[in-house]
């Protein structure tokens, strides 16, 4: 899609400069405004042509049931799938009767602007309808970080040539026709018709419409408030039924004089209040907001972005496009957690229906990172989602007959919604990578409070189902069996090595954590007993290694199976699971994403230099990356080993996932996790940053291509920035106390202001190794060049 000459490389904009109506569902992702509680896409503002409506609200979902040809004891009953609630975002336009539509008459300029430092949508539009009238069109959108109910868009029109007649309809319109879903099973199912109206009202500026949704029972508010300025004669009606409310200005405007309407939209939604309540929550956020006024709402929106970019922002010398991209990323990482508040980070953030709407282990491993590191309270809030979860986890696990809490490897609620077990159920990973994103926090933010409140308790109920899960074999090894890691191309599988070493990290953490709150613990019925069965797991666990080849299997006897057939496999036939039975697939060796190497990026304490470099160099040959989360962690790890320009070409793919569409499903939503995966690409790998845990690490290289790496993190109540040139690095304290870090082994002390330079040490040289056929990442050279996709998947 950016491909497209329409599209311009910036460092802080996305802009379109003409609109092509065969990118548009990709558009509408791209130009997706979100604040983690309502997603709006970036459709046209009068509503057609469209590629996908979509209006979410997190957590507002539909149940449907899960459909089995053979079902079976512990399957699921019921999916969660995100619905297309309200929309607020259409202004009709007719002008002297002729409506606005892009498709007939003549657009003479078209340009769409998602500046990320302000968080608003430009748009401006000039056009000659059918009959020869031409008009200026301009709007501006915006979703509220800082009043995270509401959402407003300022509407110009203003005619070129002549005297016209306007029209415009603003309206909320429920249940929108949607586009039929293709048999790609990893997009939504698409529920028709998924809200039943309660009330529905039109007073004077006002619009308000409630909904419910029959089967989930959530009741869904949401009003409109507007304000008109300019045009001779100009009058307002108002309308509402059941799914409609329409607000209608008609104005005579001469050249040079302009109709203004500004449009604010609050949202609400609850389980459990009464419909008073929900119209009485919507007048509320409608008046907050209009205290603000249109200026007030931008000018608070571009001071909470002022504050993320000084605290977030990452500098690339060198490659202007990803210079564009993290930025890009950057943006819509917060715009999917930063107002979440309680409720999951989905895979594809509130930017499109993909995945049904679903929260996977994505956001612990990928997304919260991020957030830990540039909006740490936004990570706390979703981990203290995954908390308020737990009840549902702790019934799983009893379910399965296990101790602890196991956690779903998809839902929406907190409740398992995969239909698919060897990928969903099998996958305990889950429950660790959530124990490690608890841990991650609490070791970059030191907060204590929250490890009081939801951090222990989460580490104690995972600890106890590795526990119940795994078992000593007669020599004292501790095993994990029959389950699937990262790599969803090797299912039910015994000791999977990522598996392992996450557990492993769990239950020390969970001992740690008992230990240093031991009444608390105590009131969740540990005791030291516990403890020490947990140390004593994690002491013995079991990390299959092929001594023949010199190298850690994925999991035990991967090396042995035979090796999947990637010169026969063209390229149409990726992403396997989509050509090839699973049968097939699960009894080679070949790798869906990285798994062992994902590993070794995050347990890094574990392998010694020669063993990661031996074990990348294995698994590239295997790893044909059907998923958008594998390029960045072959990043980090190319990086890691030596191979910079390897890790430059994965951090390219990482970095253009949807801007370049790669995966040619980005019409669906985006693909927030690769996006958090460019800062990952860049931070993790270039900067080599790893986190301990009493300190945070760095071992700093670039590749040649670029000229500087510049970015800045949050670590325990301190603003650390860290500058890489080719052959020096430079840390700067920029708030906070005296600060301990590590340069390549050596101990370094920051003092507030006192900036502090060391080498780069040069890399060993190693041979590049291989990829399957025609599964290389696109070369990246000196100058910006946009790689080409490969390929299908996710």
């Amino acid at each position: 899609m950016i491909t497209h000459p329409a599209y311009a490389v910036e460092p802080w904009l996305l802009r379109e400069t003409e609109l092509n109506l065969d990118v548009l569902p990709q558009s509408e992702s791209v130009f997706a405004l979100a604040n983690g509680h309502i997603g709006w896409r970036g459709n046209l503002d009068e509503g057609e042509p469209h590629g996908l409506p979509g209006s979410y609200l997190n957590g507002v979902y539909e149940l449907r049931p899960l459909p089995y040809a053979e079902a079976g004891y512990g399957y699921p009953e019921s999916g969660q799938t995100v619905i297309d609630v309200t929309n607020g975002k259409i202004i009709r336009l007719l002008v002297d009767d002729e409506p606005f539509d892009l498709r007939h008459g003549r657009l003479l300029s078209h340009e769409r602007v998602l500046d990320f430092r302000s968080g608003v949508l430009h748009r401006s539009v000039e056009w000659t309808s059918p009959a020869g009238r031409t008009v200026r069109v301009r709007s501006t959108r915006l979703v509220s970080f800082t009043q995270r109910a509401v959402a407003a868009i300022a509407f110009e029109v203003e005619p070129v040539d002549a005297d016209v007649r306007i029209v415009l309809q603003s309206e909320l319109v429920a249940n929108e026709q949607l586009p039929r879903a293709g048999g790609d099973p990893r997009v939504a199912a698409v529920l028709q018709n998924p809200l039943v109206s309660e009330e529905h009202l039109s007073q004077e500026e006002r619009l308000l419409l409630v909904h419910r949704t029959e089967r989930s029972g959530l009741r869904v508010a949401v009003g409109a408030d507007h304000r008109v300025e300019g045009g001779r004669g100009t009058r307002t009606y108002t309308k509402s039924s059941a799914d409609v409310g329409r607000f209608t200005v008609t104005s005579e405007l001469a050249p040079g004089e302009r109709l203004r309407l500004e449009k604010t939209v609050c949202y609400g939604w609850s389980a459990v209040r009464s419909l008073p309540a929900m119209h009485d929550q919507v007048d509320a956020g409608l008046a907050s907001a209009a205290s603000s006024g249109w200026e007030g709402l931008c000018a608070e929106q571009r001071r909470f972005l002022d504050d993320f970019w000084d605290r977030a922002d990452v500098e690339v010398d060198g490659d202007a496009e990803i210079q564009q991209a993290v930025r890009f990323a950057l943006f819509h990482v917060l715009q999917a957690g930063a107002r979440a508040e309680c409720r999951p980070i989905a895979a594809k953030g509130l930017t499109g229906p993909g995945y049904d709407g679903h929260c996977f282990w994505d956001t612990e491993m990928y997304v919260l990172p991020v957030l830990t590191c540039t909006a740490p309270a936004a990570a706390a809030q979703a981990l203290r989602w995954r908390h308020a979860t737990l009840p549902a986890a702790v019934q799983r696990a009893e379910q399965l007959g296990l101790k602890g809490a196991a956690f779903p490897w998809r839902t929406l609620n907190g409740e398992e919604c995969s239909a698919y077990w060897p990928a969903g159920t099998a996958a305990f990973h889950i429950n660790a990578d959530i124990a490690h994103a608890v841990t991650n926090y609490l070791q970059t933010t030191g907060d204590s409070v929250f490890e009081e409140e939801v951090g222990l308790e989460l580490l104690v109920h995972t600890a106890r189902l590795w526990r119940s899960l795994g078992h000593h074999d007669h020599q004292g090894r501790f095993h994990i069996d029959g389950v699937t890691g990262p790599d969803e191309y090797s299912a039910v599988a015994d000791d999977n090595v990522y598996t392992n070493l996450m557990a492993q990290r769990n239950l020390r953490a969970a001992a740690g954590a008992a230990e240093r709150h031991r009444e608390l613990a105590a009131s969740f019925g540990v005791d030291d007993e516990e403890t020490a069965a947990w140390r004593d797991a994690a002491e013995r666990m079991t990390l299959p290694y092929d001594a023949t080849l010199g190298v850690h299997e994925q999991s035990a006897g991967f090396t042995g199976h035979q090796l999947w057939d990637f010169a026969g496999t063209r390229a149409e036939q990726y992403p396997l699971l989509l050509h090839f039975p699973y049968f097939d697939i699960y009894r080679k060796q070949v790798v869906k994403q990285a798994d062992l190497v994902l590993a070794m990026s995050v347990r890094g304490d574990v392998f010694t230099d020669e063993e990661k470099a031996r074990n990348f160099a294995y698994y590239e040959p295997l790893t044909v990356r059907d998923s958008s989360l594998s390029a960045c962690v072959q990043a980090v790890m190319a990086a890691e080993v030596g191979h910079l320009r390897l890790a430059y070409d994965y951090l390219g793919e990482a970095a253009m996932m949807d801007l370049s569409d790669l995966e040619s499903n980005t019409r669906d939503g985006l693909h927030i996790a690769s996006l958090a995966g460019t800062w990952i690409a860049l931070v993790n790998g270039f900067g080599g940053m790893r986190h301990g845990d009493r300190s945070v690490a760095f071992a700093p290289r670039l590749p040649e291509q670029l000229g500087r790496l510049a970015f800045t993190v949050q670590v325990r109540k301190r603003l650390l920035r860290v500058e890489i040139t080719a052959g020096t690095v430079t840390y700067t304290l920029r708030e906070g106390e005296t600060f301990r870090l590590e340069h390549c082994g050596e101990e370094l002390t920051l003092e507030p202001g006192s900036p502090v330079s060391r080498p780069v040490p040069e890399l060993p040289e190693r041979p590049e190794p291989t990829q399957p056929a025609g599964r290389r990442p696109a070369h990246r050279g000196w100058t910006s060049q946009r790689p080409e996709p490969e390929g299908t998947g996710d």
